[in-house]
């Protein structure tokens, strides 16, 4: 039985965490799958992470992502910088299937949405991607609008669940299965919570990781998912109240976590962090013209420690997904074994609790 870090009494950073460990642990916050694990080629899926369980069109969350490494097919990026809003389910999965999930994202708000696309009023569906075709056939093309439905309609409250599941079914990281990996922390500000899918790192990168010393006494697996490529998609969810530029900023702190977890951003990594705040809702329609929020101070201890702890929540949800994840055989047997947990004993910044 796989378990999480702090389940084989590891931690990482100084921050409590929420109760879960999880995205979910920020108050309104639900996640979603659909999973393809299907026969002996099929191993892909979505994930749908829901700021809030209402409709996210007519109420929208402020919202940034940073780019660590644009090497990606993401979808709805542009609007969410230009603007700093996010109206839509946040939906991650393979990156062929990137359109009929944007699809599926969009069916969502028309349907709640009936005077959406209608005159002047667009829509900016968020996706997200990973490449999965080392153990799921991608040119397959089986994920469908439906599915990225399905995960929106699975989304709750408690999801916590990590490893071979939605958008991680198919996701290696250092030649180890991977998958979805969460944590959380509580700080002066609120709750810190986030979700990976890590996608980076070929067996010859664990060092960075682990340590050389500990990553020698590994053999090289007789074969790998190929090491120029990979990629980790990160999202950050917070009920503090920040302003989208804070939220860029924080973000931006989500890149050290990806360091102490070993990616350097090799050149087709296509990297990103999304980050969203609960605190304040944005109505789609106000007319008053004005909108009126509370935000944290730049010079604030409050978010000072949400810029520390993003960080440590990026570094442990990425082993959380390590530890959590079983050993995989996919499409043509390819097959990539569990992250060995001995191999944390020596990762830098690891420490028994």
């Amino acid at each position: 039985m796989r378990q999480r870090l702090r389940e084989l009494g590891y931690t990482v950073g100084r921050f409590p965490a929420g109760e879960r460990n999880a995205l979910v642990d920020v108050p309104g916050v639900r996640v979603g799958h659909c999973t393809l694990n299907e026969g002996e080629r099929l191993r892909t899926g979505v994930t749908a992470i829901l700021p809030h369980g209402d409709n996210l069109y007519a109420e929208k969350v402020l919202g940034a992502c940073h780019v660590v490494n644009g090497y990606g097919k993401a979808a709805g990026l542009s609007q969410l910088a230009e603007l700093g809003t996010i109206e839509s389910p946040i939906l991650l999965t393979s990156t062929l299937s990137v359109g009929p999930v944007w699809e599926g994202g969009l069916i969502h708000l028309l349907e709640q949405n009936p005077e959406a696309a209608r005159d002047r009023d667009t829509v900016n569906v968020v996706v997200g991607e990973c490449f999965d075709g080392w153990l799921s056939e991608a040119r397959a093309l089986a994920v469908r609008a439906e599915h990225a439905r399905e995960a929106i309609a699975a989304a709750a409250a408690d999801e916590a669940r990590e490893g071979a599941l939605g958008a991680g079914t198919g996701t290696t990281t250092f030649g180890f299965k991977a998958g979805i990996g969460g944590a959380s922390r509580l700080t002066d500000a609120g709750t810190l919570g986030c979700l990976v899918n890590p996608n980076y790192g070929a067996r010859r990168d664990l060092h960075m990781l682990v340590g050389p010393a500990a990553a020698a006494r590994l053999a090289s697996p007789a074969t790998e998912p190929p090491a120029q490529g990979g990629s980790v998609l990160v999202v950050l969810g917070t009920d503090a109240p920040l302003s989208a530029r804070q939220l860029a900023r924080l973000a931006a702190r989500g890149t050290f976590g990806l360091g102490r977890a070993g990616s350097f951003a090799s050149n087709a990594s296509g990297e990103y962090v999304v980050a969203f705040s609960t605190a304040h809702r944005i109505p789609h329609r106000d007319e008053s013209g004005e909108l009126q929020l509370r935000l944290l101070r730049d010079d604030s201890v409050a978010l000072r420690q949400l810029f520390e702890a993003a960080g440590e929540v990026v570094h442990e949800a990425i082993l959380n997904a390590l530890c959590s994840a079983e050993a995989m055989v996919g499409r043509d047997g390819n097959r990539v074994e569990a992250f060995p947990h001995e191999l944390l004993d020596a990762a830098p910044g690891v420490r028994r609790a």
